[in-house]
Formats: structure tokens, sequence, C-alpha cells
């Protein structure tokens, strides 16, 4: 063996875990300045101002704020993504199917609120577009298709029925986030009910505008069942 290569240093191991906590220091403030101030009004300045780091090291992780922004987007659907796929893939059933998304990305938006604000405060004027994003979107379609293979789901569009999924998924979201008490098994129950029987099987909403959601989801549920 030659001795040269022999005697080359191991990498450094500190190096990269510094880089690394560096680069998540920067991504945590990201996801608040966004969040508190809006994609369009924030700057670099502002997310740097929100971490300890000088100015300088933030360039030597990203060019732009932009650039930050879709870092943010696909660190979260990095996350949730595994436990999507997971829960759709157990699936026995169309209810399971759905209600299982929901809940899961539901109780996963409850726990990374400020997460959620920072993307979904800006995507109404920014794409979601992100490599990891829209891998999400074609995992998504072609669980739905599988499932339809297996014959869980009637063969419909693919495409437009998962359209349809992200959209009330994202909008119903931020819907629940505010309120005082954010429940993901009540949004998720809604959202099934609403996919599995129509507008006519929804729960009605009692005085306080608040529909009983996880029981009359449960009755739709039974009558679903062979």
């Amino acid at each position: 063996m030659d001795q040269h290569l022999a005697a080359a240093p191991a990498p450094d191991g500190k190096r990269e875990r510094t880089k690394t906590h560096n680069r998540q220091i920067i991504l945590e403030a990201g996801r608040r300045v966004f969040a508190e101030l809006g994609y369009g009004a924030a700057t670099v300045r502002d997310i740097v101002r929100a971490t300890p780091l000088a100015s300088g090291t933030f360039y030597n992780y990203f060019k732009s704020k932009e650039e930050i922004f879709q870092a943010i987007q696909d660190e979260s659907a990095l996350r949730i993504r595994p436990r999507l796929r997971e829960e759709r893939a157990k699936a026995q059933t169309v209810e399971a199917f759905i209600s299982g998304s929901f809940r899961t990305f539901f109780d996963y938006v409850a726990t990374d609120q400020q997460g959620f604000r920072a993307i979904r405060r800006n995507t109404l004027r920014l794409r979601m577009d992100t490599p990891e994003i829209i891998a999400g979107f074609d995992e998504l379609r072609e669980d739905l298709e599988t499932a339809m293979a297996r014959g869980l789901f009637p063969c419909v569009d693919a495409d437009l029925l998962m359209a349809a999924i992200v959209g009330v998924a994202f909008e119903l979201a931020e819907r629940m986030l505010c309120r005082e008490d954010a429940d993901p098994e009540s949004a998720a129950a809604f959202a099934t009910a609403l996919f599995l029987g129509g507008i006519r099987a929804l729960p009605h909403a009692d005085s306080t505008g608040v529909g009983h959601w996880r029981a009359e989801a449960a009755d739709l549920s039974a009558d679903q069942s062979p």
C-alpha cells in the first residue's frame, strides 16, 4: 500500500459536526423569521440577526433567502414523507388509507406549527416545487395507483385525486392551527368523511361551529366496512 495514502488523515469529524450544527441554526432562524415576517418582508439580515453567527458564515451555507426557504421546505418534506408512506402502505381499506394519511399529516403539522406556518404563509405566492416536495406528491400518486391496483380504490384519475388530497390537507391544516386547540384527530375525521361520503356525509356543526367529527366519521367508517 502506498505510504502516503496510508498516512492520509481521517475526515475532520468535528468540522463536519460544526457545519451541520451551523446549518441547522440557520434553518431554525429562517423558520422563525419567515413565520413572523413573511417571505416578502424577510431579509437575509433578519435571518442572520436571529442567529449567533456572522453574516459571512450564513453565506457559507446559503446564497439567498430563496435558497434557505427551499431548504426549509425540503427538510419538512423529508421528515413527513416516510411516515406517510408507511401509513398508506399498511392500509387495508379506503378509509384507512385516507384517514391514516390525513391524521399523520395533521399530527405532524400540530407538532411543527412554526415550520408549517413558515412554509404555508408564503406558498400562496411561491410555488411548492422543491425536489423533495415534488417527490412527496409523486409518492402519494404512486401509492394511490398501487391502492387502485389492489382494489382498495376505484380506478379514477390518480393525479387529480392526489391534487385534491394535498389541497384539502394544507387548507384544513391551516384552519386547524387558527383554533385555540389544534385537534389533528378531528381534522382528519372531517377530511375522511368528506372524501368517503361527500358533503352530505359531513357532520353537522353544533352551536359553537365545531362539528362532531369523530363520532360521525366512525359511523361512516362502519358503513364503509364490508
